[in-house]
């Protein structure tokens, strides 16, 4: 079993609310509220769960494009949000981010080869008159051609700015990638070229993702580990094929119950969560799950459930799981 190259531990995020004449902060979003995983190197570790979870929030404090309330965040054993901003600068092309909008996060007015190189550039990882090779490898390796580099971002299909997307995180030739809802703009059939390409460059160039989803479907297809979140906290992790075999958390067992079967004649018994949503600002007490749980018990309401481990690392946190 390889070592973790990312160890995140209690962390929290929460988002000042302000109100009054003097602009006071009268409460807090807790986006993130005190979640642990570890992603080891050379596996991608998939992080679902309902719009609103905190799954984005993770992800960019990871990075430390978003600043931590507390907690920690390991990165080859380097607390991030401890670095100088000098020493943080040294890292950063080896953590990279891929964005779910392929068009808004490519500059219009910028040729692409342009956009894709730029960072070599201002990493001085390469001098000017080398970034060209050097973006043309990757073009091709993310399965576009070399004349794309002189093309601007309204000439590409949705499929093709994702393949640029991935293209500009992978020329710095990270450790690290992040890919926040990649796929979720696009078509069904795009989905699977785009799927199929992130694993190809990962056996090719042992690379580590977090893979951030609302899709199960495509999660079961990618990750070799799963964690599913809820507004802001970690309700259970498990290996792909322990997960989808035995789901131990009620949350899980609902999302999982929407995945559709691609055989007609099969139906899942479907777990339909009543209810809305609680707010992050104002989470409930106890489990924060119970307000929409069908199993709930007293004890839900009144105690947090510890995130325990129950074999086979396999980890959930809930009151009904022996």
């Amino acid at each position: 079993m390889s070592e973790p190259i990312v160890e995140v531990k209690n962390l929290k995020k929460y988002f000042p609310i302000t109100g009054g004449l003097l602009n006071r902060t009268i409460g807090h979003v807790k986006a993130v509220d005190d979640i642990s995983l570890s992603i080891r190197a050379g596996e991608t570790f998939g992080l679902v769960g309902e719009s609103g979870s905190g799954k984005s929030t993770v992800g960019r404090t990871i990075l430390r494009l978003t600043d931590k309330t507390s907690g920690e965040v390991l990165f080859k054993g380097i607390d991030l949000h401890t670095l100088p901003p000098k020493e943080l600068r040294k890292l950063r092309p080896q953590m990279q981010l891929i964005f779910q909008d392929p068009y808004s996060s490519l500059n219009p007015r910028v040729r692409v080869g342009d956009a894709i190189g730029e960072a070599l550039l201002d990493h001085g990882i390469l001098q000017k008159g080398e970034v060209r090779d050097r973006v043309e490898e990757v073009l091709a390796a993310c399965g576009l051609s070399s004349y794309h580099y002189d093309r601007f971002p309204h000439e590409f299909s949705g499929g093709q700015r994702q393949r640029i997307g991935i293209a500009r995180a992978l020329v710095l030739d990270p450790a690290l990638i992040i890919a926040d809802e990649p796929v979720s703009a696009l078509d069904v059939s795009i989905q699977a070229q785009i799927i199929n390409l992130f694993r190809g460059l990962q056996e090719s160039q042992g690379l580590t993702y977090l893979f951030i989803s609302h899709d199960l479907s495509v999660v079961e297809h990618l990750c070799t580990r799963i964690g599913v979140m809820y507004l802001g906290s970690m309700m259970e992790t498990a290996p792909r094929d322990e997960l989808f075999r035995n789901p131990l958390h009620p949350y899980t067992k609902a999302l999982l119950s929407a995945v559709p079967i691609p055989i007609p004649k099969l139906k899942r018994d479907r777990i339909v969560l009543k209810g809305d949503i609680p707010s992050p600002a104002n989470p409930p007490s106890g489990c924060k799950f119970h307000t929409r749980c069908p199993f709930a018990t007293e004890i839900c309401k009144a105690e947090i459930p510890q995130f325990r481990h129950v074999g086979s690392d396999h980890y959930v946190a809930c009151h009904l799981v022996n």
